[in-house]
This record gives structure tokens, C-alpha cells and sequence, in this order.
């Protein structure tokens, strides 16, 4: 074991596997040099050289495309974006060509690539670099849809995304990538999609949260559990393909569920989880579950009005007692 930073753990992943295969590559603004926003590939190029570490032009939609030609060609390209938010530059590249290329070629085309890129708030990047977008990715048929949560499973999760045939949305978040934890020492360490990870076992409701929101979902269980209330917390780690019957089993013991998520509330994924786990466990639920996310408002740059708009650890608190009290 290594214990290493979320942003460390990513570019570790990165050299080992450009390492181990040729044809992997970045490609990105200020990858090279100044190894992007968060370092993710600071001095990657002194190794493998600017072929391989590409700066490209500020232009998403050509980043996208490229990659994606890239792919069909048979590389495997890493294409990072600054923000997730700029993903909408390139729509028509994610959501037309990446996602639907392989499917209209009845499968003869095989599209290796990871489209990896920071999101959320805690920095206070305001309205247009601070969404948390991954629900909207979850929609589209043929993306996969992977979110870490520590940097032990940015190490897994981009390593399995990175070796996949198919198109991955690797979502990270901006808050998580000082965070520190052990990350296996094994080139050959990958965590499997589509398998959630129970972080904390309860008995009384289920939590489910991604990204940032499992740490703030394990604070609320440490609160709860302080007033006798044992809470089960879930991370699902990749949110296509996901872990429906990890979750329903957790709920067939508990009979409640909470789920919370940074991101906008309405038509956020948690709404599909709960629909779907719904009716997976029905007759086990003893509370009608309960779907929290960001309150339906640009998020705000000002620290106190951001923090007013995503759900608190109060609100995740309320929500698992409002579940066992009604």
C-alpha cells in the first residue's frame, strides 16, 4: 500500500498504464507542462515526451473529437477537460459520436477512451465552473459513468476505464483531490464497474451518496449513530453500470432509503435510484425513501450562499430521522 493523494492516485494510473501500453495517451489543455488544473499529469511529459502528453487548442469539441478518432484508430486516448461544465462545448461529439459510434456500427467498432474531468463546489467557482453534471451523462446509452470517491478507487476505477473497449465518463471532484488514503501498490489494481462499495455497515437506514457526499454521508452516520441510530452508508462507485441490487439488498434489511448527491435535485440521479430500488424492495420499505440533492438555483460563488444551495449534513441528518420518526 502507498498512501497517496486522490490527484496522485490518478497520475499513477496514468504513467503505469502509458507504461504498459503504447497506445495510451493524454491529450488536454496544459496537460503538458503545467499538468493540468490539479496536477493530475504534472511531469508526465518529461517521460513520455509531448507526443504522448498532447496539449491541444481550447477547444472542447475538438479535444472530444479528436479522441474519439483517436479511439477508432485504435489507440486509447485519455482526453481530459478542465471542467465538466465545458462538457456542454462538445455535445454533440460526447453525446452524437462517443456514445452512439459503436452501436451504429453494430459493435465493429470498438471506442477505448476516457473522457475524464473535475466537477462540484468547495472552491467557489461559481455558476458555470461548479455543476455537478453527472446525471445528465447517466441518461445517454453507451457512455459508462464512473464517480471515486477516494483515491484507492480513482486508482481502480480510471485503471478499469482506461482497459475498456467502450467510452468512459470519468468524473472527479475538485474538493477530493488533496484528500489523502492508501491506494494499493499493484500495476495491476482495478475495481470491477458496476459494483458498489458498502463504506459503512447500519441496520436502522440506508444512505446511498457519490463523490464528495459519502464522506459528508459517513459524517451524518457518526452523528446518527451518537443518538442510537445505525446508518448504512453506499457508495455505488460507477453510476453506469449501477449496483441496484447492493442497494436493495442494503434496504430489505433497513427498510429506509436516503439518497444525496451534490447534484441538482431535480432529475438528479438519486431519482432513478430511488425509483428503481423502489421497486425492487417495496414490500420491505417502511418509509417512503428520500431523494436529496442541490436546490434548483445556479450554484453561487459566494461561500455561504454556495453551501445554502447543496445539501448539508444537517439536511442528510433530517432526512434519516424524518425516515424512522413519520
Amino acid at each position: 500500500m502507498a498512501k497517496l493523494t486522490y490527484a496522485q492516485a490518478i497520475r499513477q494510473v496514468i504513467a503505469e498504464e502509458m507504461r504498459r501500453d503504447d497506445k495510451v495517451f493524454v491529450m488536454g489543455e496544459d496537460v503538458e507542462k503545467l499538468g493540468g488544473v490539479f496536477g493530475t499529469t504534472r511531469d508526465l511529459y518529461k517521460e513520455f515526451g509531448t507526443d504522448r502528453i498532447r496539449n491541444t487548442p481550447i477547444s472542447e469539441s475538438a479535444i472530444v473529437g479528436a479522441a474519439l478518432g483517436a479511439a477508432c484508430a485504435g489507440m486509447r486516448p485519455v482526453a481530459e477537460l478542465m471542467y465538466w461544465d465545458f462538457a456542454f462545448v462538445a455535445a454533440d461529439q460526447i453525446f452524437n459520436q462517443m456514445a452512439k459510434t459503436r452501436y451504429v456500427f453494430g459493435g465493429n467498432a470498438k471506442i477505448p477512451m476516457v473522457l475524464r474531468s473535475q466537477q462540484g463546489t468547495g472552491r467557489g467557482n461559481a455558476a458555470t465552473h461548479s455543476q455537478s453534471l453527472e446525471s445528465i451523462f447517466m441518461h445517454i446509452p453507451g457512455l459508462k459513468v464512473a464517480c471515486p470517491s477516494t483515491p484507492a478507487e480513482a486508482a481502480g476505477l480510471l485503471r478499469t476505464a482506461i482497459r475498456d473497449d467502450n467510452p468512459v465518463c470519468f468524473f472527479e471532484h475538485k474538493a477530493l483531490y488533496i484528500t489523502k488514503g492508501e491506494v494499493p501498490d499493484d500495476p495491476e489494481f482495478m475495481i470491477p464497474f458496476g459494483k458498489a462499495d458498502v463504506k459503512r455497515e447500519g441496520t436502522d437506514v440506508t444512505i446511498v451518496a457519490n463523490l464528495l457526499y459519502v464522506s459528508r454521508a459517513l459524517e451524518a452516520a457518526d452523528e446518527l449513530a451518537k443518538e442510537g441510530i445505525s446508518a448504512e452508508v453506499i457508495d455505488p462507485r460507477t453510476l453506469v453500470p449501477f449496483d441496484y441490487d447492493t442497494v436493495a439488498d442494503s434496504v430489505k434489511k433497513t427498510g429506509r432509503l436516503v439518497v444525496v448527491h451534490e447534484a441538482h435535485q431535480n432529475n438528479g440521479w438519486g431519482a432513478q435510484v430511488v425509483s428503481q430500488v423502489g421497486q425492487m424492495v417495496f414490500p420491505y420499505l417502511d418509509a417512503a425513501p428520500v431523494h436529496l440533492g442541490a436546490k434548483p438555483c445556479p450554484l453561487p460563488f459566494n461561500p455561504g450562499l454556495e453551501a445554502a444551495v447543496i445539501p448539508s449534513v444537517k439536511e442528510i441528518i433530517d432526512a434519516c430521522k424524518a425516515s424512522l420518526y413519520r
